[in-house]
This record gives structure tokens, sequence and C-alpha cells, in this order.
């Protein structure tokens, strides 16, 4: 048995779903940060438990053939890419393999690799679709606002599991544009002499600084969380993310807004946001669809990947022009409004009120008429319009795209009494999705097709996407 203190060597064999290395000593499973299958290091044991522990990475002894060297300085004490130190080949295998075990291990399926796709390797191995540059996809970004012991500003993101902010001048996941906006954001707090927020007092003014990018579009927005009710010297701030933006071809800043918080929370957002230079919103597209996007707007983080996810629902969805769809956990409309223009008619729900106005909006803006949005959520307005017999009760085709959590088990039950014809999964954790597919297989669906997609390069999240068919009995 291994103790706290410790120090042990090992071979790293596995890597978890949470992207920590696996070993063993002494019979026992050794979990530590940092490390891939194939290394072989000394390890500090820091916590133990009975038949398994979490160990820190002392010296790398020898390297894995897939260990690159990360493009970030700060990718080891930042708690975002956690795979950047992986080989990007090898990361898309790890998660075509990880969604292949949850569906054995959780799902019930007997060989899910017979109906999975993914990209092939020359030898014969699968792996996630992906990106050919897996860097600097991300449309959005949020960097806390702090000080170090020295006074001096810091903007940047927190270190992993802690609210300890590392100091960054570009992050490589991001748009090339927020290197420059950090140093104006920094430049403008010395210069005018602004305070920022302290977590521990609830006092001080800046907060965060949110950026949104249309890589579609060029149109830059920025968003500063106040813990107050207005900026001082918002021209001076506008003037340099102005000539921040300015030093980006075809980068144009076309939104400038600060966010109310006042509430000492770990939540980003405040309940209300005014503009102070441009307009209130940028737009972008994904496919030939066009988005109206706010600073609260919830959409997909790497424009490029969610195009094909979506050309993908699309395609396991089957409309011919006739179906009448059902857009569970719609957002904004994204997943919507590209199934109207193939399908009859759509309805879609939302809980969130500010994303349900924008998905009428995003309709209206691309000129679609046979979309229909409804607020509330998703288990309570499906199951009254169902139970009503209301018009969309008898859905041919149903789509979910749900939170982490997965779908809630009376909406299950709905969709397995409704029994559309297709029914086309979204999923951004594998684990429930899983989850559900093995509820709904033992209530009237087959799984026919599962696509797994890296829509966050360099970290362990990924996207999978199942077709599960109506079964005719």
């Amino acid at each position: 048995m291994v103790n706290k203190n410790d120090r042990c060597r090992m071979i790293i064999e596995d890597i978890s779903s949470e992207g920590l290395g696996i070993g063993h000593t002494e019979g026992e499973a050794i979990f530590v940060k940092d490390t891939l299958p194939g290394d072989e290091a000394e390890v500090l044991i820091i916590k133990a438990k009975k038949n398994m522990a979490y160990g820190k990475l002392l010296d790398l002894i020898r390297p894995s053939d897939c260990r690159v060297s990360p493009l970030c300085d700060n990718a080891r004490s930042c708690g975002g890419c956690t795979l950047q130190h992986m080989d990007y080949t090898q990361q898309r295998i790890y998660k075509w393999n990880k969604v292949k075990s949850l569906m054995e291990r959780i799902g019930g399926m007997r060989s899910p690799e017979l109906i999975m796709e993914g990209e092939k390797l020359p030898d014969g191995r699968i792996m996630a679709y992906g990106m050919e540059d897996p860097y600097h996809f991300r449309n959005k970004m949020q960097f806390p606002v702090g000080r170090g012991k020295d006074g001096k500003v810091k903007v940047g993101f927190y270190a992993g599991r802690t609210h300890s902010i590392i100091d960054l001048e570009d992050c490589p996941i991001g748009h090339e544009v927020n290197s420059a906006l950090i140093k104006a954001l920094k430049v403008y707090i010395e210069k005018c002499n602004v305070s920022t927020y302290d977590e521990l007092s609830g006092e001080g003014l800046i907060r965060h600084m949110l950026t949104r990018v249309g890589f579609s579009t060029g149109e830059l927005m920025v968003c500063i969380v106040i813990n107050g009710d207005s900026i001082p010297a918002s021209d001076v701030l506008i003037s340099g993310l102005k000539a921040a933006a300015g030093q980006y071809e075809g980068i144009a800043l076309k939104s400038v807004s600060v966010n109310i918080n006042k509430e000492k929370t770990n939540r980003i957002l405040g309940r209300k946001t005014k503009t102070v230079f441009g307009s209130g919103h940028i737009t972008d597209y994904i496919g030939d669809v066009r988005f109206s996007i706010s600073p609260a707007s919830f959409y997909q983080v790497n424009p490029a990947m969610t195009g094909r996810l979506y050309e993908k629902a699309l395609e396991y969805a089957g409309l011919t022009g006739n179906e009448t769809v059902w857009d569970l956990y719609c957002g904004i409309g994204t997943i919507s409004l590209f199934l109207a223009k193939k399908a009859l008619k759509v309805y879609g729900v939302e809980i969130v009120p500010d994303a349900v106005r924008d998905a009428k909006e995003n309709a209206l803006l691309n000129g679609i008429d046979n979309a229909e949005f409804y607020e509330g959520k998703a288990e309570d307005v499906v199951t009254r319009i169902y139970s009503e017999n209301l018009p969309g009760a008898n859905a041919d085709v149903v789509v979910v795209d749900p939170p982490r959590k997965g779908c809630d088990i009376r909406l299950l039950d709905t969709i397995s009494e409704m029994a559309p014809k297709r029914l086309v999964y979204v999923s951004c954790d594998p684990a429930t999705l899983a989850r559900d597919i093995k509820y709904l297989t033992g209530n009237g669906f087959e799984v026919s097709r599962i696509a797994v997609y890296d829509q966050f390069p360099n970290s362990v999240h990924c996207e999978s996407i199942a077709l599960l068919d109506r079964v005719h009995r």
C-alpha cells in the first residue's frame, strides 16, 4: 500500500477520461497529472486512498513516444489545455477510444466500433474527426483580471483547480487578437488608475474581460465585467481596443460593453449589460446560416468544427422537406436553423430567455419562417405539448443537444412515447450520452451510427453525435 509523500517510479499505462496518466505500483492504480501512456516517471504520492492514489510528476525519466513540447509555456499550470503535451493524432485516437469504451461500459453496447465513425489512419486505427491546425480555434475567451503581490495588473486564466490568476501575454487556442487586447486592457488600467477586483474583499472594479470574434465576418466584441455601475475613461479603453484590433488584418472592433456583476460569486456575467461602443452584438456564420451574438449568447466556441458537426446532424436527421422536427436545448437556434432549411417545421425549446429571444431574431435574420421557439425546460414543454396533442406533438425527428448532465428522464420517456422515426443526440459528454443511450435502447430505439468530433483540441473533451432509429414492432 502506498502512502502520502511516498516516491515511486512507474510506467504510465493508460490515460483516464479526465486526462490523468494511470500507472500502478504495489498493485494500486496511481493517477498522475501531466503524464502520458508510455512515460516512465518518478512520482510523489500527494493523496492516498484505498486501492488508488494521486501523484505529482517529479521527473520524466523516459518520455512517451506520443509526447510533444507544448506550444504554451503555461500549459502545465493552466487548467485549460490538459493534453497539449500529447501529439494531436494521439489526442484524437484517445478521444475516439474514450467514446468507444464508455459506450461499452456505460451504454451496454457490444462492439460499438462497428457503427462508430471517425477518420481512418493508414494502419487501420480510427480517430475523432479533427482539425488540421488545433490552435487559435476558439472564438470566445474569458480572462479574469486582478493584481499580483507586487501590485502589477494580471490578466489571464486561473491555474487548475484554483482562483490564482496566471498572467498571460497570449493563449494559443484563442484568436491571435486576444494578445493585443490583453495588452490594451493592462495599459488602460494602469494609465487611468482603475482598480481590479479582489475576490476575498469583494472590492475593486474590473473582474473579467470577455472577447468574441466572428471568424467568418472578422467582427470583434469586447465585454468588460465590472463590480460597479460604470467604467471610467471609457474613451481611453475604446481607443486602445480599436488600436489593438487594427493590428490584425480583417478584424474590426464592432462592440464594447460593460456587464455589471456586483455579487460575490464565481459566475462571470451579471444580469445587466450596457453597450458603450458600437452595437450590442456581432454576427458570424456557421455554414450559410448567420447568427447575431451578444455577450451572454451561447454560441459554439469552435466554428470550424461546429459546421462539420451540424452537417453530420443534418445527415443523421435524414430530412426530405416533409418532417416535423423538435430541437431540444436549442440555445440561440444554431441547430434549429440548419434543420429548418430542410424540414417542413422546426420547434425549438430552450430554458434561457435571452437565448430564446436570440433564436427568434436569428430566424428573422436568415428569413426563416418555419421555426418556432418555446421558452422553458425541455421536459416540461415537450411533455405538455405531447400530452395535450398540440401542434408538433407527432414529431418525425427529434434532435437533442443537452448540457453535460444529459437529458432529463422525463424527457426521454416523452420522446419514447412520441416514437419519432429518428432521434439525433448531440453530446458534449460521452458518459451521459452512453447512459441515455442505454435507457433509450431499452425503450424502443436502437443505435445505428455514432460519430466523434474533436471540438476542443488539447483538452480531454470531445463532442459526439449518435443516430437512434425507432424500432418497429
